[in-house]
């Protein structure tokens, strides 16, 4: 038996005393995991920087601030989210009974973290199936063991359990491992190849998932858009981890009337630019390709010798329809200019691509962006902003088509480490569903058809007319004619 099918074997024998616990009782180590973000900011920012390289700030306000208000959001709400709801309502048919709907956690949740944002994308989803009452195996990224470490000494020293959390080896062998495992659910941030692999194999043990995949995020820039406004926030979304988001500026589709004003305020953006070094140097390559491929101009900082791991940011002005660029996901800091005369034909354009994690409309008309948000096949949009939005804690986060499925953060985000159960309690011996078809009734006919009709039919008459046939069959039930 190997490591990890003998850790997650402890996460199964310790789920059910974990379960039994009182929401209110699980909540109270949210909270204190809660404040010990703050106690302990120091340590976190400096195993990210040992990992990866973000400098401090920029990791308490992409991290460590979202990661605690979604602790907060937890101790707020999740004991109302989770208490059983008790159905009000019943057909006609149902008289007597008494349903009651609970949220029963699915046992072991396996997790496979990722490296980019490895405090908030690890903690969140956790936090989520510990409250609802799973065990978890997290599988961190190899990328980010330091950052994995103080982590699950957090969560210890919040007092959750060993074998309730249980950290299994950051290593890339560990997570298909994971998939074969004796696991309930499994929670996947990652790029969209993995991932495909992950939903075959899942999907033939009939494993239930959620998969964060790779995005190629589009920001609409209308004709009366702030341009100066979308322009620096296209770049701050394109270079920000120095483009290594999910949820990344990838796309700007510029009202051509407004397209000259927008690359003069990117070009002197982009022109104060230096190298940035990319964590993966597969990133780099792949940039490099995309760029050498996409027969148009382009606009990047100054040059100057870089190694394998570094890349110049820029930005390339209307490519060619058919350029990769406009259609594949990357991690790297690239921004695609597109201008366009019809929102339509834009609209069709950015359908051409793939992926459906999130987009950005730039406009004075609020109307106008909840025309286009309805328009486009993506799980987030927002106006007038890039990013930082889609981090509200009670807001859930997830993509469509080749970003993936299911969903993270708020009431959806809980729920989704839940699956529903109904335990529904009936009063009395009268049966007549089950008496009917045992004896062959003939009254059974007349009694649902007119129950059918006295609560269905079109017209006043015709339910009138249904209530007594309905009663007519009741007066005869048992009397075999």
């Amino acid at each position: 038996m190997s490591l990890l099918t003998t850790a997650v074997a402890r996460c199964r024998a310790a789920q059910p005393a974990w379960a039994a616990r009182a929401v209110s009782d699980r909540l109270r180590l949210v909270r204190e995991f809660r404040y010990l973000l703050v106690e302990r900011a120091d340590a976190l920012t400096a195993a990210v920087a040992a990992d990866i390289d973000r400098p401090p700030t920029e990791v308490v306000a992409s991290e460590l601030l979202p990661t605690a208000s979604a602790c907060k959001f937890l101790w707020q709400t999740a004991t109302r989210t989770l208490r059983p709801k008790r159905i009000g309502w019943r057909p006609l048919w149902l008289t007597g009974c008494r349903d009651t709907v609970h949220r029963r956690p699915h046992g072991v949740v396996g997790l496979i973290g990722t490296w980019n944002y490895p405090v908030f994308l690890n903690a969140v989803p956790i936090l989520h199936a510990l409250t609802a009452g799973n065990a978890v195996a997290w599988k961190p990224s190899e990328l980010a063991p330091r950052t994995a470490e103080v982590l699950g000494e957090l969560f210890r020293a919040a007092g959750v359990p060993e074998d309730v959390l249980t950290r299994l080896p950051a290593t890339r062998e560990a997570g298909p491992e994971l998939t074969e495992a004796d696991i309930d659910f499994l929670h996947f941030t990652g790029s969209d190849t993995v991932g495909r692999k992950l939903a075959t194999r899942l999907g033939e043990r009939l494993i239930p998932s959620a998969l964060e995949l790779s995005g190629c995020d589009a920001v609409y820039v209308l004709k009366d858009a702030n341009v100066p406004l979308a322009a620096r926030a296209a770049w701050y979304g394109a270079t920000l981890n120095r483009g290594q988001t999910c949820i990344a500026s990838r796309r700007a589709f510029v009202h051509r009337s407004v397209y000259d004003q927008f690359v003069d305020v990117l070009k002197t953006l982009v022109e104060a630019e230096s190298p940035m070094k990319l964590v993966t140097p597969g990133q780099v390559e792949k940039a490099r390709h995309l760029l050498a491929d996409c027969e148009a101009p382009i606009l990047s900082g100054a040059a100057c010798a870089v190694g394998p791991r570094d890349l110049t940011p820029a930005v390339v002005l209307d490519p060619p329809a058919n350029a990769p660029i406009r259609t594949a996901a990357t991690f790297a800091p690239l921004l695609a200019v597109i201008p366009f005369d019809d929102l339509d034909a834009a609209v069709l354009a950015d359908h051409r691509c793939p992926f459906g994690l999130a987009a950005a409309a730039f406009t004075a008309d609020p109307a106008a962006a909840d025309a286009l948000a309805a328009r486009l096949p993506v799980g987030m949009v927002t106006v007038n902003d890039v990013i930082a939005p889609t981090a509200h804690p009670e807001t859930p986060f997830g993509g469509r088509r080749a970003s993936g499925w299911g969903v993270t953060q708020g009431t959806d985000g809980l729920l989704q480490m839940t699956v529903p159960q109904v335990v529904t309690h009936r009063k009395g011996a009268f049966r007549p569903h089950v008496e009917s078809a045992l004896t062959a009734d003939p009254s059974a006919d007349a009694t649902v058809r007119g129950m059918l009709r006295f609560t269905h039919a079109r017209t006043l008459w015709g339910r009138f007319r249904g209530f007594w046939q309905m009663v007519g069959g009741f007066r005869r039930y048992g009397k075999g004619k």
